[in-house]
Formats: structure tokens, sequence, C-alpha cells
């Protein structure tokens, strides 16, 4: 959540940070605002409500001459969304401006010290501290002053900072939330992410926990929290421009719906040399899996529901124990967790501030750590012991569809990978099972070109309050991520259940004319689930069946039906929640919604 960028160069610094706050859109926000530092001193803008607002405010940066300047997207925590509580702040004196991402936990404690030294508050916000406590310590070298700064802080922080009488240079810092230095020719940057940037330079610096980066146009030189010089490698962003724009479709959502099949080759292809799983990025030693007795999957959101199938086919390959947690919960638990366990943490960005605490809590108590992340040298990644990517590119749309899928593509490949090295598995069982694997590009297609309705079905159902989703097994799990997808991005009610749960208290809900939306994949509950169905529709529902291709059954109770292509039954998953992406994508579009900036969602929460 929130975004900063900052710039300093030979260019008018305006028309960048804004350039860079718009392609930070998708992480969530409710302000926005700029600081450039011009001749006469730092002059900032900031507006509530959409980019657009701040782009109009400053007519596209021309109103802010300057060539050095600091911008930020606000997701309010402290505060109103208002102009006052937008970012940047500055200090009394108007020769500090800062951005901040984050949490500053101790805040009140300094806000009262600061007041008692004179020093005046204008928002509401946290952030509004590290401009005085920067005004406090500032005595004409902003490097000192930054340290001493930070060494105050409590909490999370990506921080910007601007100072009226450093022409030239921005100084960027970094505790517990992502920040990356850009690497330019006579001019440089910094941003909380690559997307700000690619469109200038490919050439980034992970910014470590307690490191801040010095900032001119011609030199980036980064220090440790003791101000002590640092060694960083710049690091080569593999993809370009191009894969960060819509290409021609309404939304990025639906773009990257659509980019799915091309996703999914990217993360199984290199993974699968000579009809062997091979995981090469995965250490653990023949000696160290056979002490692991349990296997704890751990992540919030999506990346949960990724999780969740992940549960299901490990433990029906492997035979070994498996839990699927919330990470918010995991994290405040007191876990059993020891050297015995192995833990998956998933998440798409790697900064998910929930998930990494798990992470910390799970690694102290002496579980080994497999991340499965999308973002290269992001936290999560970092920390782990064994990272494997899912190689989706980057996800702009608020709502995940091929970080999902490409999670569940990683977790069913280290399901065979695991089954194979601890001898669950026989030759044939195996060879069919990566076939199986190696088909899901295509399946996924087919899972698309097989519901051209989809957009007629979202006319039908969108106009309800409410729909319930059931299945079982693993369809259980696809349903929980399809009412994610549907309720996010068009703020429907949506909730799933287990179908064998219904008489526990469910069925109370469901009335005439009710939408359900019924899974039905999974062949081994097939009828069970249609007694479910029939249930469902006995008491007036109006029900929406996703069953597998070819299946005439279906009809006799469904009113309407999205097929999915067949495959081994451990993996229906994959294929099975891609309809259910596009049905949430047409009833969004169909209530006029915001389809890639649901309200009050962020990309990636870097704080509770």
């Amino acid at each position: 959540m929130c975004g900063i960028v900052g710039f300093t160069g030979n260019q008018n610094a305006a028309p960048i940070l804004l350039d860079g706050l718009k392609k930070l859109e998708y992480r969530g926000y409710d302000s926005a605002g700029i600081a450039v530092l011009g001749e006469e001193g730092i002059h900032m803008v900031k507006a509530s409500g959409r980019i657009q607002n701040l782009v109009e405010k400053t007519q596209d940066g021309a109103a802010l001459p300057g060539s050095t300047g600091i911008g930020h997207t606000r997701w309010a925590t402290h505060g109103e969304p208002t102009d006052v509580n937008a970012h940047p702040h500055m200090s009394n004196d108007e020769k500090i401006a800062i951005v901040h991402n984050g949490i500053i936990e101790n805040y009140a404690q300094l806000r009262e010290e600061l007041q008692a030294k004179g020093f005046q508050f204008k928002s509401d916000t946290d952030t509004e501290v590290v401009a005085h406590l920067m005004d406090l310590y500032y005595e004409g070298d902003l490097k000192k002053a930054v340290l001493k700064t930070i060494s105050r802080l409590e909490g999370a922080y990506a921080l910007g900072i601007l100072c009226a009488e450093e022409k030239g240079r921005i100084i960027a810092a970094r505790h517990a939330a992502p920040l990356i230095v850009g690497v330019g020719i006579g001019e440089n940057y910094f941003a909380s992410d690559v997307t700000a940037l690619v469109a200038y330079t490919k050439n980034v610096i992970y910014l470590e926990d307690g490191e801040i980066a010095d900032i001119t146009p011609e030199s980036v030189t980064v220090y440790d929290s003791l101000g002590k010089a640092q060694e960083k490698t710049v690091t080569r962003i593999a993809w370009d421009i191009a894969a960060a724009e819509k290409g021609g479709y309404d939304h990025f959502m639906l773009k990257e719906i659509m980019e799915q099949p091309n996703a999914i080759k990217s993360t199984i292809e290199p993974r699968i040399k000579d009809g062997e799983v091979v995981l090469d990025d995965f250490s653990l030693t023949d000696e160290e899996l056979k002490n692991i007795n349990k296997i704890m999957i751990t992540a919030c959101g999506s990346a949960y529901y990724a999780g969740s199938v992940g549960k299901y086919v490990i433990e029906d390959l492997c035979r070994i124990p498996v839990e699927a947690d919330l990470a918010s919960e995991l994290r405040y638990r007191n876990p059993l967790v020891d050297e015995h366990t192995l833990l998956v943490v998933v998440s798409q960005s790697g900064e998910t501030a929930d998930t990494i605490a798990a992470m910390k809590e799970c690694k102290a108590r002496g579980a080994r750590v497999l991340a499965i992340v999308n973002v290269v040298g992001s936290t999560i990644a970092k920390l782990a012991d064994d990272v494997l990517y899912t190689w989706a590119g980057p996800e702009i749309a608020v709502a995940t569809t091929k970080g999902y899928t490409t999670q569940v593509a990683v977790l069913d490949l280290l399901a065979v990978y695991l089954a194979r090295r601890l001898g669950r598995l026989d030759d044939q069982r195996y060879r069919a099972l990566v076939k199986a694997i190696e088909q899901f590009p295509s399946l996924v297609q087919r899972a698309i070109d097989l519901n051209p309705n989809l957009p007629a079905l979202a006319e039908k159902y969108h106009g309800y309050n409410d729909i319930f989703f059931l299945g079982r097994n693993l369809d259980y799990a696809a349903s929980m991520e399809g009412s994610l997808k549907l309720k996010e991005i068009s703020y429907l009610h949506s909730e799933a259940y287990a179908a064998g749960e219904l008489k526990h208290g469910t069925i109370a809900l469901i009335e005439k004319d009710r939408p359900v939306i019924a899974l039905a994949c999974y062949e081994r509950l097939f009828d069970k689930m249609m007694s479910n169905i029939k249930e469902v529709k006995a008491r007036g529902a109006q029900v929406l069946a996703v069953a597998l291709e070819g299946n005439r059954q279906i009809f006799a109770e469904a009113d309407d039906v999205i097929f999915v292509p067949q495959t081994e039954p451990l993996f229906n998953t994959l294929p099975e929640v891609v309809p259910l992406q596009l049905f949430a994508y047409y009833v969004a579009r169909a209530n006029g919604c915001d389809i890639d900036k649901p309200k009050n969602l962020a990309k990636s929460v870097t704080v509770e």
C-alpha cells in the first residue's frame, strides 16, 4: 500500500514524479502529492482523490519547476484522506519535505516530545513527526540528520527526504517496507517498486532494512544505520515497460487474465527437464527432507487460497501432515513449529507485513523456510532459506489473477517433486503427473476458450446483492478464490462455503432466486455435490455450476454452466479458477466498478 517516488537529474522533476505515481496507482491510494526543489525553495502540491486531480492542480507538472523532487500516493491509516493529511509533509520552516510508506508506531510519544519543543503539527498523520525530527536534527548535513531521525523511529518506513539547502540531493531510507533505487546516467531515482522506474532505467539497487541511499544526479551511495558505506550490487530488471502497460485491453485485470497461459509456461517450463521436475533453487538435502514431519503453508488473501490448494495436493501426494494458515493468525498463535517443520511462505509481492512477521516467528523456532514469491529481491525472498520465483511478470491490477495461478502451479510442482523424493510415487504415476503439469498453459487457454458466454452470464447475475459459492475438497479451495475475486472488484457480498456444511447453518441463507455458484469438478465427490445443488434448488436458488467439459449430468439441476477442461483431478483448480476470474471481471464491468483499483484495497499490504 502507498507508493513513493523520487528523482534528481537535469530534467524537470514534476512530470517524472507524476508519471511514476501513475505507475504506482495499483498499490492503492486515496490522495497524492509531490514536492519539488526549485530556485526559491521547496514547492509542494497535494490533492485528495485520484492522481488526475494532482495532475490538473500542477498543470501536468509545469507549475512546479525544478530538477529534484519526491512524490507519494497515500492510503489513509492515520487521519482522513484529505489534502492536509496527504504527503509530502514539511517542517515548520519548509526546509525539509518527506514522503513515507509504513507506520511509525511510536509517533504519539514523538509528537508529544516535539510539541513540547515548539513544533506545530498541521496533520493527523504519524508521518509528520519525521519531518519535524529531521528539522530538529538538521545542522547542515542531511545524511547525519537522517541517521539520527531513523534511530528514533519504531515501526515500518520507506522514506524519501528532500532538503531546501541541499540542491540536487535526495535521501531514501527503509525498514520493513519496500524501497529501491533506480540508477541512470546523469539522473537517479527511488521508488516503492520497479514499475515506477522501468520507463527510465532498468538498473536498480535493492535497499536492505536499516539502509539509507544518498542520491545525487551523478552518484548513489548506500550506508547502513551507523553511517558506514555499503557495497551494493546493481540488478538489471528483466522486463520492459510494455509488460506494465495495458496492451490494448480495457483493464490490466483482463490483460493479466489473458496472460496466464504464458505466465504459467514461464513458471513451469524451466523446472521440467527430460520429464523430471527439477527445483534447482530448493537446496533441502535428502537427510533434511526425511527429518521433516510437518509442512505449514502461510500467506494472506489470494496467496492463502493458493496455499489452501497446495495443502490438498501436497498432503495427498506426500502423505505428510500439511496446515494452511493465515499469516495474520499464525504470527500470534504460539504455533507448534520446530526444526522438523517446513514452512512454505506464499506472497506475490514478497513484502506482505503479516506474512513476514509469521515467517520470522516460525524461523526463530527452527523451521526451514521455502518462499514462493514473484518479486526478485523482496523481503520475503531475502529472509527465506530457499526461494521459488513464480516468474509471473508485473501484475498491475490490485486483484491478483496470474499471481495466484502461478503460485498454484509452483505448489503443484513442489508437491510432485517432494513426493518423488520421498518415494511416494511409482514411475508411472510420476510421469502422468509431470505430463499433466506440462499441459497447464494449454488447459488454462482452453478454460478461457470454452466459455464465451461469460459476459452474458455476468449480465444475468450482476444485479444480485448476495452470491454464495459452494464446493468440496479442491473445489472448496477454488471457491474461496472465486468468491474473493467477485467481492473485491464488484463489491457484491460473496461468501464461499464447504458444501458439506450447508445443513450446519448456511442453508438458512438460501432463499428464492438466491444465486449459488456450485463448483462440481472434483469427480470423486460429484454425486455428493449434486445432492447439495438439489438442496439449494429445492429452496429456490439460481444455480450457476462449474463442471468438467463433457459432463451432461450437471444440466439436470443447474440453471447455467461454466465448463472446465479435463485434467488430473488433483490439478483441477488451476483451469477451474480462470473462468471465475473472468466472471468476476465481467460482473464488475456490468456494475460500473473501477476494476483495476477497487476501493479501499491495496496491492501490497505492508502494514498490519
